[in-house]
Order: structure tokens, then sequence, then C-alpha cells
């Protein structure tokens, strides 16, 4: 058995109309891939939204915050 990996963008018309066809075809087994892991960005807007923030005056405020004096 063969393993077949499609990336398209999924906002693309032809690509989705693509993946569409293939889905409809009698293959044994389609899965849906697992989600990506989130990167740096994602996770701090996410600790963000849910309120994980620190608000310091100054730099010193910080580092005292963190540990680092």
């Amino acid at each position: 058995m063969a393993t077949l990996t499609i990336s398209y963008d999924g906002r693309n018309k032809a690509a989705r109309a693509i993946v569409e066809m293939l889905r409809s075809m009698d293959f044994n087994h389609i899965t849906e891939p697992a989600s990506r892991p989130k990167n740096s960005i994602e996770r701090s807007l996410a600790e963000f939204e849910r309120g994980e923030i620190t608000v310091c005056d100054t730099f010193e405020d910080y580092l005292i915050h963190i540990g680092n004096r």
C-alpha cells in the first residue's frame, strides 16, 4: 500500500476540487491530518486572550517579576 500526502491552499478552488475528487473515489482509508503544532506567536496570542499577561511599569519591575533580581 502506498501513502500519498497532499498539501494545498484551501482557498484555491482548483486545489479544493481535486481533493474533493480524490475523496469521492473508493479508497480504503482517507484521514485528515493531525492539527499542526502552534508556533510561538499563536501560543502567545492564546495566552493573551486568556488574560495570562504581566504588566510591568519598568524593566527593573519585569526583572524582579521573573526572578532575575
